[in-house]
Protein backbone atom coordinates (compact mmCIF):
# COMPACT_ATOMS: atom_id res chain seq x y z
CA UNK A 1 0.00 0.00 0.00
CA UNK A 2 1.96 2.61 -1.20
CA UNK A 3 -0.38 4.31 -3.34
CA UNK A 4 -1.46 7.53 -1.62
CA UNK A 5 -4.91 7.78 -3.19
CA UNK A 6 -5.30 3.71 -1.14
CA UNK A 7 -3.83 4.83 1.82
CA UNK A 8 -6.79 7.93 1.64
CA UNK A 9 -9.37 5.31 1.07
CA UNK A 10 -8.66 3.60 3.52
CA UNK A 11 -7.78 6.68 6.42
CA UNK A 12 -11.45 8.36 4.84
CA UNK A 13 -12.90 4.96 5.53
CA UNK A 14 -11.94 4.64 9.34
CA UNK A 15 -12.97 8.23 9.47
CA UNK A 16 -16.66 6.84 8.51
CA UNK A 17 -16.22 4.19 11.17
CA UNK A 18 -15.26 1.20 9.00
CA UNK A 19 -12.49 0.10 11.34
CA UNK A 20 -12.45 -3.32 9.29
CA UNK A 21 -10.54 -1.19 6.55
CA UNK A 22 -7.79 -0.66 8.70
CA UNK A 23 -7.08 -4.74 8.05
CA UNK A 24 -5.81 -3.44 4.70
CA UNK A 25 -3.03 -1.81 6.49
CA UNK A 26 -2.21 -4.64 8.77
CA UNK A 27 -2.06 -6.75 5.77
CA UNK A 28 0.04 -4.48 3.32
CA UNK A 29 2.81 -3.96 6.32
CA UNK A 30 2.37 -6.67 8.54
CA UNK A 31 5.55 -9.03 7.06
CA UNK A 32 7.74 -6.19 6.57
CA UNK A 33 6.58 -4.63 10.29
CA UNK A 34 7.33 -7.97 11.95
CA UNK A 35 10.69 -8.36 9.75
CA UNK A 36 11.77 -5.15 11.30
CA UNK A 37 11.05 -5.83 14.38
CA UNK A 38 12.09 -9.67 14.11
CA UNK A 39 15.33 -8.46 13.27
CA UNK A 40 15.93 -6.69 17.05
CA UNK A 41 13.85 -8.86 18.98
CA UNK A 42 14.84 -12.83 18.63
CA UNK A 43 11.81 -14.40 20.65
CA UNK A 44 8.62 -14.72 17.78
CA UNK A 45 6.14 -14.64 20.22
CA UNK A 46 7.26 -11.41 21.27
CA UNK A 47 7.58 -10.41 17.91
CA UNK A 48 3.86 -10.90 17.05
CA UNK A 49 2.78 -9.43 20.35
CA UNK A 50 5.12 -6.04 19.30
CA UNK A 51 3.54 -5.89 16.04
CA UNK A 52 -0.08 -6.19 17.20
CA UNK A 53 0.80 -3.76 19.90
CA UNK A 54 2.00 -1.41 17.15
CA UNK A 55 -1.00 -1.87 14.48
CA UNK A 56 -3.15 -1.18 17.97
CA UNK A 57 -1.18 2.24 18.67
CA UNK A 58 -1.09 3.09 15.19
CA UNK A 59 -5.16 2.54 14.78
CA UNK A 60 -5.55 4.27 17.68
CA UNK A 61 -3.46 7.43 17.07
CA UNK A 62 -4.54 7.19 13.12
CA UNK A 63 -5.57 11.02 13.18
CA UNK A 64 -1.71 12.05 13.68
CA UNK A 65 -0.69 10.37 10.98
CA UNK A 66 -0.12 13.38 8.19
CA UNK A 67 -1.69 12.49 4.53
CA UNK A 68 1.10 11.97 1.59
CA UNK A 69 3.94 10.62 4.26
CA UNK A 70 5.19 7.46 4.49
CA UNK A 71 2.87 4.94 5.93
CA UNK A 72 5.45 2.16 6.66
CA UNK A 73 7.85 4.69 8.06
CA UNK A 74 5.51 5.67 10.46
CA UNK A 75 4.78 2.56 11.66
CA UNK A 76 8.30 1.47 11.67
CA UNK A 77 8.59 5.18 14.04
CA UNK A 78 5.61 3.46 16.72
CA UNK A 79 7.21 0.04 16.21
CA UNK A 80 10.50 1.68 17.31
CA UNK A 81 9.00 2.90 20.20
CA UNK A 82 7.44 -0.42 21.38
CA UNK A 83 10.56 -2.26 20.64
CA UNK A 84 12.25 0.32 23.25
CA UNK A 85 9.38 0.05 25.41
CA UNK A 86 9.98 -3.83 25.43
CA UNK A 87 14.32 -3.74 26.24
CA UNK A 88 13.66 -1.13 28.98
CA UNK A 89 10.83 -3.82 30.56
CA UNK A 90 12.52 -6.62 29.69
CA UNK A 91 16.07 -4.96 31.41
CA UNK A 92 13.98 -4.56 34.69
CA UNK A 93 12.72 -7.61 34.68
CA UNK A 94 15.77 -9.15 33.71
CA UNK A 95 17.42 -6.94 36.94
CA UNK A 96 14.83 -8.26 39.06
CA UNK A 97 15.24 -11.99 38.28
CA UNK A 98 19.13 -11.98 38.22
CA UNK A 99 18.47 -10.54 42.07
CA UNK A 100 16.37 -13.24 43.04
CA UNK A 101 18.36 -16.37 41.54
CA UNK A 102 21.54 -14.54 43.46
CA UNK A 103 19.51 -14.66 46.40
CA UNK A 104 18.64 -18.38 45.68
CA UNK A 105 21.91 -19.44 44.84
CA UNK A 106 23.21 -17.34 48.53
CA UNK A 107 20.53 -19.61 50.13
CA UNK A 108 20.34 -22.75 48.33
CA UNK A 109 23.71 -22.80 46.58
CA UNK A 110 25.52 -25.64 48.24
CA UNK A 111 22.43 -27.85 47.83
CA UNK A 112 21.62 -26.77 44.12
CA UNK A 113 24.99 -27.96 43.25
CA UNK A 114 25.25 -31.26 44.95
CA UNK A 115 21.98 -31.85 43.34
CA UNK A 116 22.67 -31.24 40.26
CA UNK A 117 26.66 -32.36 39.75
CA UNK A 118 25.63 -35.86 38.63
CA UNK A 119 22.80 -34.67 35.70
CA UNK A 120 24.78 -31.62 34.60
CA UNK A 121 27.56 -34.03 32.31
CA UNK A 122 24.93 -36.39 31.16
CA UNK A 123 22.73 -33.76 29.92
CA UNK A 124 25.23 -32.22 28.27
CA UNK A 125 26.75 -34.81 26.47
CA UNK A 126 23.28 -35.78 25.47
CA UNK A 127 22.64 -32.42 24.05
CA UNK A 128 26.14 -32.32 22.34
CA UNK A 129 25.21 -35.86 20.59
CA UNK A 130 21.52 -34.36 19.87
CA UNK A 131 22.87 -31.07 18.17
CA UNK A 132 25.38 -33.24 15.66
CA UNK A 133 22.41 -35.25 14.88
CA UNK A 134 20.49 -32.37 13.36
CA UNK A 135 20.34 -31.52 9.69
CA UNK A 136 23.13 -28.97 8.52
CA UNK A 137 20.51 -26.02 8.27
CA UNK A 138 19.22 -26.58 11.57
CA UNK A 139 22.68 -27.56 13.51
CA UNK A 140 23.96 -23.91 11.65
CA UNK A 141 20.56 -22.58 13.38
CA UNK A 142 21.67 -23.87 16.90
CA UNK A 143 25.08 -22.55 16.53
CA UNK A 144 23.72 -19.14 15.06
CA UNK A 145 21.62 -18.68 18.37
CA UNK A 146 24.29 -19.89 20.85
CA UNK A 147 27.21 -17.18 19.24
CA UNK A 148 24.08 -14.84 19.48
CA UNK A 149 24.22 -14.10 15.67
CA UNK A 150 21.14 -11.70 14.74
CA UNK A 151 18.74 -13.30 12.64
CA UNK A 152 18.71 -11.25 10.21
CA UNK A 153 22.59 -12.06 9.64
CA UNK A 154 21.30 -15.69 9.84
CA UNK A 155 18.55 -15.34 7.25
CA UNK A 156 21.03 -13.54 4.93
CA UNK A 157 23.55 -16.25 5.24
CA UNK A 158 20.72 -19.26 4.81
CA UNK A 159 19.30 -16.85 2.20
CA UNK A 160 15.94 -17.21 3.26
CA UNK A 161 13.75 -15.09 5.72
CA UNK A 162 13.56 -13.65 9.29
CA UNK A 163 9.91 -15.89 9.35
CA UNK A 164 11.49 -19.00 8.42
CA UNK A 165 14.62 -18.73 10.42
CA UNK A 166 12.21 -18.73 13.76
CA UNK A 167 10.53 -21.51 12.16
CA UNK A 168 13.70 -23.59 11.78
CA UNK A 169 15.12 -22.34 15.66
CA UNK A 170 11.58 -23.51 16.52
CA UNK A 171 12.16 -26.85 14.78
CA UNK A 172 15.87 -27.46 16.32
CA UNK A 173 14.43 -26.93 19.82
CA UNK A 174 11.81 -29.26 19.30
CA UNK A 175 14.23 -31.89 17.89
CA UNK A 176 16.34 -31.26 20.37
CA UNK A 177 13.89 -31.43 23.35
CA UNK A 178 12.85 -34.77 22.16
CA UNK A 179 16.48 -36.04 21.35
CA UNK A 180 17.59 -35.05 24.70
CA UNK A 181 14.87 -36.74 26.66
CA UNK A 182 15.57 -40.09 24.60
CA UNK A 183 18.98 -39.59 25.63
CA UNK A 184 18.80 -39.11 28.76
CA UNK A 185 15.88 -42.53 29.81
CA UNK A 186 18.34 -44.48 27.69
CA UNK A 187 21.12 -43.61 29.92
Amino acid sequence: MTDPNQVDAVLDAVARGDSAAFMQVVQAHGLMLRSYIGAQVFNTGDVDDLAQETFIAAYRTLHSFRRGDDMGAWLRGIARNKVLMYFRSTQRRTGALDRFRAEVVEIMGDDLEVASAGDRHEHIAALLRCIARLPEKLRRVVHAGLDGTKVSALAEALQTSAGAVYQLHYRANQLLRECVLKEVQDV
